[in-house]
């Protein structure tokens, strides 16, 4: 069976990540399995300099998924480069960077931190825009096509970027494609859906922040109609889908929808070993299937498209 697949200029052996925020800022799953067998371990949203994030309670299971609050919590790029980057090297994985920032300087800050330092195991940068822009009434870059371009050409640093967007919009195409004419080789669709919990016993929010960010299985649909979307309208176009991802069916939807590749998300805080699980799952469909590389399933369902 072969795995292997190409994300813009970037060829991975295998299809299957973690998700920025689900796996912590290095080796930490190395303990459940071979980090080096997936495509990539992708980070933990960095920025310049450290961030305290929200206060608890962070986290908030719910009956379609989880609710999340943690407020891009890290130490900076500086530290992390220091620290939790030498464990994920010497355990194999091709690392992507996710980074943030509250202003469009904070993204070339980091950006040239990370191009300074130069590690040869972080082999692409997640420009995360659904974040708050201090400069245009904290509004999330994500929403604006002006403001997600001028995030995403910010952070050049000598690595291919991908563009993590937000599925909180009426029309993401537009911001897809300003992603892509500002730099980016690739779209990460999506992030994660606005939501909100009350505590029926204090009758208060049940989130420290209020609202939070909704993951898991109420988010997969969301997350294959946006890819479907890019890639009809960018064919040419590398996507990462994110959602929802339990099995190696989620795994094959996404892949007939037009992702490239995928992440595995929120199933990992109930099973560490996860990302394993869904790509071995997806070997298997593929064989039930008769398919012979992950590549013939990519973009399938748009009929006569080529894949």
């Amino acid at each position: 069976m072969d795995l292997a697949t190409t994300v813009g200029s970037l060829r991975l052996p295998a299809p299957v990540m973690t998700a920025s925020g689900t796996a912590g800022h290095g080796a930490e799953l190395a303990a459940y399995g071979r980090l080096a067998d997936l495509g990539a371990v992708v980070v933990k949203s960095l920025s310049a300099e450290p961030w305290p994030g929200n206060p608890a309670p962070r986290v908030r299971e719910v009956a379609a998924g989880m609710l999340n609050s943690v407020g891009l919590q890290g130490p900076g790029v500086a530290a992390w480069l220091e620290r939790d980057l030498p464990p994920l090297a010497a355990a194999g994985a091709r690392v992507v960077v996710s980074i943030w920032g509250r202003r469009v300087e904070d993204f070339a800050r980091a950006a040239r931190l990370l191009a300074e330092a130069d590690p040869p195991s972080v082999v692409a940068v997640e420009v995360n825009v659904s974040c708050p822009n201090l400069e245009d009434r904290s509004r999330m870059f994500a929403h604006s096509s002006s403001a997600t371009a001028e995030a995403v050409a910010a952070a050049e640093c000598g690595r291919p970027r991908w563009a993590k967007l937000s599925p909180n919009v009426a029309d993401l195409v537009p911001i897809a494609g300003a992603a892509l004419e500002a730099g980016a080789e690739a779209l990460t669709l999506v992030n994660t859906l606005l939501g909100m919990a009350v505590d029926l016993e204090r009758r208060r929010p049940a989130l420290g922040a209020g609202g939070g960010g909704l993951s898991g299985p109420a988010v997969h649909p969301v997350a294959v109609r946006a890819v479907f979307e890019c890639r009809a309208a960018f064919p040419g176009a590398g996507i990462v889908g994110v959602g929802g991802v339990l099995s190696g069916g989620d795994a094959a939807e996404l892949l007939l929808a037009g992702a490239d590749a995928v992440q595995v998300g929120t199933a990992i805080f109930r099973d560490p070993r996860a990302p394993w699980r869904v790509q071995d799952g997806l070997a298997r469909w593929c064989r039930r299937h008769g398919v012979g590389s992950v590549r013939e399933l990519i973009g399938g369902a748009h009929g006569d498209r080529d894949g």
